[in-house]
């Protein structure tokens, strides 16, 4: 990497981090955000910025990944997650000129029926809780390995008859050496706030820093990577039962330097027999502690992917069980409209 390069980069990290840690400063709403829309993403922990694919959902995670060999892609998602939660979205992406592009999609996060209840417990009837987030994204190269981008996101929410808007952006820049199947990203996410409160309080978006690295493993099919996220804040404490056995029996603090360290970290690993098709696994420290109190198993963390392109197709699957109780599960599905027209 030489002077010029890195100089490029630790100017943009210093941005970044400034304008995030300026905003992180409280408890968030807007929670959803951090979900990818990516089965690719999921599959591997829930976060991952620096995967260099063909593959436009993996865009929302970072812009820099925008480019414009992704022209003309398209993506749709769905997820199924907790409860009777389904969340859905399209993106599509297009290249601009040789060294930028551009991408616009749309994101639903749908809750369910629910039954509301006024002061005096008596039922109001059931009503219908939803999220959308329309995005529009631009990256442009800075130089033939460093390449910048920047997404600008609506967010409207609606809670039976309540209403709150809010804007967010995502700055991301990408490091890539193709020679060595190595990439290095960082992201601010979700800088901005709200412009429409739901009531008297005005909520904070979940802001972060997050930084991202990808190596494949010379001469072989495998490639790792690792992601910090959550970098404005190290203290990450959490709870567990004291009897571990007992998720009723008196909680316990857990706020060691080793588990703060493994909660703002998200480790996988993939196998790729081929360009076309590639096996993940991911393991998420935090999502395991957070389900301490509940009725975790081993399978908790832990998130497996797969994706196979079939000519202008491609199928990406992802699945997880954050406790016992629950298991999510993610489906993309992406192709190119000019490879599908031939």
């Amino acid at each position: 990497m030489n002077t010029r390069i890195f100089k490029h980069i630790a100017t943009i990290v210093a941005l970044v981090w400034t304008l995030v840690a300026w905003g992180q400063d409280g408890t968030t709403a807007y929670n959803f955000l951090s979900l990818p829309s990516s089965s690719h993403v999921y599959g591997l922990g829930g976060h991952n910025i620096s995967i260099i694919d063909d593959d436009i959902n993996l865009t929302e995670q970072n812009p820099a990944l925008l480019g414009p060999e992704i022209d003309h892609q398209i993506g749709v998602n769905y997820m199924r997650y907790l409860g009777g939660s389904n969340f859905m979205g399209v993106r599509y992406g297009q290249g601009v000129d040789d060294h930028s592009a551009f991408t616009a999609g749309v994101q639903y996060y749908g809750y369910g029926s629910m039954e509301g209840y006024d002061i005096t417990g008596v039922s109001t009837g059931s009503f219908n809780a939803a999220d959308a987030v329309i995005s529009v994204g631009y990256s442009r190269d800075i130089t033939n390995r460093l390449r910048g981008g920047v997404m600008l996101k609506y967010i409207h929410s609606k809670y039976e008859e309540y209403t709150a808007g809010a804007l967010g952006v995502d700055l991301g820049v990408n490091y890539f050496d193709p020679d060595h199947d190595f990439s290095v990203s960082i992201v601010g996410k979700n800088l901005g706030g709200q412009f429409k409160k739901f009531d008297m309080v005005r909520e904070k978006l979940p802001t972060d820093v997050q930084i991202g690295v990808t190596k494949g493993i010379t001469g072989t099919p495998f490639r790792v990577s690792i992601t910090a996220f959550n970098l404005t804040k190290w203290n990450s404490p959490y709870y567990e039962p004291s009897d571990k056995n007992n998720t009723q029996s008196e909680l316990v603090k857990r706020d060691k330097f080793g588990s703060n360290l493994f909660r703002h970290l998200v480790l996988a690993g993939e196998f790729l027999p081929s360009e076309n098709m590639y096996i993940g696994i991911g393991y998420n420290y935090r999502t395991r502690t957070d389900m301490s109190t509940y009725q975790r198993n081993m399978l908790s963390g832990l998130s497996v992917a797969a994706g196979l392109r079939v000519s202008a197709l491609g199928f990406g699957i992802a699945l997880a069980q954050p406790h016992s109780g629950a298991t999510t599960f993610m489906l993309n599905i992406t192709t190119s409209i000019g490879e599908l027209m031939r």
